[in-house]
């Protein structure tokens, strides 16, 4: 009781304050300090948005950390299926092979659980983002997340490892959930494509620092092969909590709380007060905000009504891409090496070096996708994947030797790493884009549960495909992935609009007056319209 007398004081307190801020912003007559703003926003350089907002950039390299940690995981699980201490323990014996293999049936539950996990921690991250924020959501996540490293570590079966990895799974989808709109909230206009890219780039990490452990202990008979990669899982939850529990809210999440004085701080925080007036920037939310006023408090349904089912829709099938161009090739890279001929511990090598290389191209797309838009970077990107999945089975066709078999690790080398590129890092942006501000944590959870219901039949089919005691196809996988990326392909040219260059309250107006996805380009819209 005393608890909510506290909070309502606050609450009346914190109202009190806003109308004060109200008046010195010029509000409720606030539609000028928006348009100024927003003409600010479009003024600005990408260097000139990185000076004016320093701390932005900081906070969302920051948030993005948290995605090392599924990507750590992820890769862990799919090196161990290929490690030769973890599958002498816990596999069977292959007489045809002279090998030992986790079975079938369990290497596919271990590759899924994490994400079944994640799936249920999607749909927990909307409400609890909306309620709460993006800080203290995902402070929960890191916590827990610390717990159930506990049961991982000291687990000793594989039905053991697969009950851990779906609890750990559940702070993943916080995290996967959270990251990219944060940071798409955060930033100026201008840093929206590299600030959301970064998360991709996080991705490549996690696998860099994977490759380079399992490869380290890939001789090793030991238990610490695998006990040490686990251990290491450690090393991010508690310091990322830490300087995510100092980060400032998203400002624009305040301001659909209502608490404009508080919006107003967090942009102070964000950017330099001498480069930027922080009630005007809130002005500028506020007039987004309003273009999506409801009396309702936001929830699921909403996102399959209306506009915003188109919006949803183009949120999750670029999630739902991700697994079906070829991208489980590079989550299973190393495993895919050694079952396309090619030794141990020269697929460690070379499943570390396309986690390297796959870093680098990131980097390389926040050039192509900041100057070069979103839509034809991922529709040419897409192209050129769906090209190379079908080389790789033709390369897989040609019956065995030593030149098929680099010939297949090379172009599953290529595949991974061209990926991230294109597609790969232009889908964050497009996710941390395409929402309505309003509904933003729940669509991003929704989209991202598509990824997941989706990749569950994706590994079995991957795990099936490449498994000696499955269909055994190795790289004639490339044909079925090259189709289903086909198909992803035609999708997205006649249904993904180009954002680049837009703000917000445009995004709303293009999507309110239904514009077709190919003619957003040439499309214009007035400073002063709001509908």
């Amino acid at each position: 009781m005393n608890q909510d007398t506290e909070f309502k004081g606050h609450h009346a307190q914190e109202v009190e304050h806003d109308a004060v801020y109200a008046e010195k912003a010029g509000v409720p007559d606030y539609k000028a300090e928006a348009i100024e703003a927003e003409n600010a926003e479009f003024n600005m350089t990408v260097l000139e948005a990185v000076k004016a907002y320093p701390m932005a950039s900081f906070w969302a390299f920051v948030m993005s950390c948290t995605i090392i940690m599924e990507s750590y995981d992820v890769f862990l699980i799919g090196n161990f299926i290929a490690l030769g201490a973890f599958t002498s323990r816990y596999g069977v014996y292959d007489a045809e092979s002279d090998e030992y293999n986790i079975v079938n049936s369990w290497q596919s539950a271990l590759l899924i659980a994490g994400q079944l996990g994640a799936l249920i921690g999607v749909f927990i991250a909307g409400p609890l983002t909306s309620w709460i924020g993006y800080r203290y959501a995902t402070l929960t996540g890191l916590m827990l997340l610390n717990v159930f490293i506990f049961i991982f570590y000291f687990g000793d079966s594989i039905p053991v490892f697969f009950v851990a990895q779906l609890l750990e799974g559940i702070p993943w989808g916080i995290f996967i959930a959270n990251a990219p709109a944060y940071c798409s909230e955060i930033v100026p206009m201008r840093l929206r494509a590299p600030a959301t890219q970064m998360l991709q780039m996080f991705w490549a990490i996690g696998s860099i620092i994977v490759g380079a452990v399992t490869y380290t202990y890939s001789t090793t008979d030991s238990a610490a092969a695998y006990r040490v990669p686990i251990a290491l899982q450690w090393m991010f939850p508690t310091p990322l909590a830490i300087l995510i529990f100092l980060a400032p809210e998203s400002p624009w999440w305040l301001v659909r709380k209502g608490r404009h004085e508080a919006a107003a701080k967090a942009v102070e925080r964000l950017g330099r007060k001498s480069e930027m007036k922080s009630t005007d920037t809130v002005a500028m939310m506020r007039r987004v905000i309003e273009l999506e006023k409801s009396s309702k408090p936001p929830n699921h349904l909403e996102l399959f009504k209306g506009t915003d089912l188109r919006r949803t829709l183009i949120v999750c099938c670029v999630y739902l891409a991700q697994n079906l161009t070829g991208n489980l090739i590079a989550n299973q890279a190393v495993y895919f090496f050694t079952q396309a001929g090619i030794g141990t511990e020269l697929a460690f090598a070379l499943g570390l070096i396309t986690s390297a290389l796959q870093m680098i191209f990131v980097m390389l797309s926040w050039i192509l996708t900041t100057y070069f838009g979103r839509r034809d970077i991922y529709l040419w990107g897409s192209a050129a994947n769906t090209i190379l999945l079908v080389a790789l089975g033709v390369a897989g066709s040609v019956g065995v030797s030593d030149s098929a078999s680099l010939a297949q690790a090379s172009l599953g080398l290529i595949v991974s790493v061209l990926f991230t590129l294109g597609p790969a890092p232009a889908s964050w942006v497009i996710i941390g884009e395409t929402s309505a501000i309003r509904l933003r944590p729940l669509t991003t959870g929704t989209g991202r549960a598509a990824y997941y219901i989706v990749e569950f039949p994706c590994i079995f089919l991957a795990s099936y495909m490449l498994n000696p005691t499955g269909g055994n196809i190795g790289a004639k996988c490339g044909y079925v992935w090259g189709a289903t990326g086909f198909v992803c392909l035609v999708v997205a040219y006649f249904g993904l609009p180009e954002m680049k260059g837009r703000s917000y309250r445009e995004i709303d107006i293009m999507f309110k007056r239904r514009i077709p996805a190919r003619q957003w380009k040439k499309a214009e819209i007035d400073i002063n319209a709001d509908e």
